[in-house]
C-alpha cells in the first residue's frame, strides 16, 4: 500500500460497495408484501458504520482476497445486524425511540411490523448466503462453512445468547467474567464471525486464520467497550440514539464496573492485542490496524 494511504476514503469506497449490494440483494418494495420490505430497507439504509461489511473485505484483502468476492457474506452479516438493533430497540428490549439519528423502526412502522421486519432480514440473509447466484467460485465445502459460521455466531450460543444475559443481569452488579461474556457475545460474536468470513473467503491458511480470528476477538470487544464509553460521554446527534439509556436501565457496561478511565484503558489493551495479532502480515494488514484504532478512538 501507498505511503499516503488513508482510511477515510478506503472506509467509503467499500460502504458504498456494500450498500450497492444491498439494495441489490435485499427484495424491493414493489415485491409483496411492500409494507413489510419497506420496513426493512428503512433500518437496513438508516445509515451506520457498516464495520462488520468493512471487516470481512479488509480480512478478505489481509489473505490476498478481494473486497468483491465476499460482497454477499458481507451484506447478509449487514442484515443480521440491521435485525438485531431494530429487536433491541423494542420496547420489551431496550425500549429506544431512536436508531441512527432516526426514529426506531416499531416508532416508524409499529412493534408488530418492527419484529415481522427483523424476523425477515434474519431469514434474508440466509436466503441471500444459500443462493445459487453468489459464491459461484466458492467449493461447496467453504460455503457450508460460512454458512454454519454465520448462524452459530447469530444464534442461542453468540450474539442472542449474549442479549439474554445482558437483559438478565440488568440492575445487578455482574463481575468482570459476566461482563466479558455478554460482550464477546452480544457484539463480538457478529464482528468475530465477519473477520474469520473473509479469511475463508480469502483463501487464508491456518496460521492467518488464527491470527485473525485473535484480531476479531480483540477488535470485537474493544468495539463494544467503546460503546459502552460513547453511551456516557457522546451526545444524540453524535450516537444516533438516546444517550445514557445503558445507565438508565442499569446495564452492564466497563464503566459502570471499571469507570471511565479504567475502561478507556481496556480498550487500550484491546487495540493493543489487535495489533500485536497481525504480526504476521505485513501492509495487507494496515486497513485492520487502522480500524482497530479507529474503533477505540472514538471513544476519546
Amino acid at each position: 500500500m501507498s505511503n499516503d494511504w488513508q482510511l477515510d476514503p478506503y472506509l467509503k469506497e467499500r460502504i458504498h460497495l456494500t450498500e450497492s449490494a444491498l439494495d441489490l440483494y435485499l427484495p424491493g418494495t414493489e415485491t409483496l408484501p411492500a409494507s413489510l420490505h419497506e420496513a426493512m430497507r428503512y433500518s437496513v439504509f438508516a445509515g451506520g458504520k457498516r464495520i462488520r461489511p468493512v471487516l470481512m473485505m479488509a480480512a478478505c484483502e489481509a489473505v490476498g482476497g478481494t473486497p468483491k468476492q465476499v460482497l454477499p457474506a458481507a451484506c447478509a452479516i449487514e442484515m443480521i445486524h440491521s435485525y438485531s438493533l431494530i429487536h433491541d430497540d423494542l420496547p420489551a428490549m431496550d425500549d429506544d425511540d431512536f436508531r441512527r439519528g432516526k426514529p426506531s423502526n416499531h416508532k416508524a412502522y409499529g412493534e408488530a411490523k418492527a419484529i415481522l421486519a427483523g424476523d425477515g432480514l434474519l431469514t434474508e440473509a440466509f436466503i441471500l448466503l444459500s443462493s445459487p447466484r453468489v459464491f459461484t467460485d466458492l467449493d461447496g465445502e467453504k460455503r457450508r462453512e460460512v454458512i454454519n459460521l454465520l448462524a452459530r455466531n447469530a444464534g442461542s450460543r453468540g450474539m442472542v445468547g449474549g442479549q439474554v444475559v445482558d437483559m438478565e443481569s440488568e440492575g445487578k452488579e455482574v463481575d468482570l467474567p459476566t461482563l466479558e461474556y455478554i460482550h464477546t457475545h452480544k457484539t463480538g460474536a457478529l464482528i468475530l464471525a465477519a473477520i474469520e468470513i473473509g479469511a475463508i473467503i480469502g483463501g487464508a491458511d491456518a496460521e492467518q486464520r488464527r491470527a485473525l480470528c485473535r484480531y476479531g476477538e480483540a477488535a470485537g470487544l474493544a468495539f463494544q467497550v467503546a460503546d459502552d464509553i460513547l453511551d456516557i460521554v457522546a451526545d444524540q446527534d453524535e450516537l444516533g440514539k438516546d444517550v445514557g439509556s445503558d445507565q438508565e436501565r442499569k446495564k452492564a457496561t466497563y464503566p459502570a464496573l471499571l469507570g471511565l478511565d479504567g475502561a478507556r484503558e481496556r480498550a487500550r489493551e484491546l487495540r493493543k492485542l489487535a495489533f500485536s495479532s497481525l504480526d504476521v502480515f505485513g501492509e495487507s494488514a494496515r486497513p485492520l490496524r487502522e480500524i482497530a484504532s479507529y474503533i477505540v478512538d472514538r471513544s476519546f
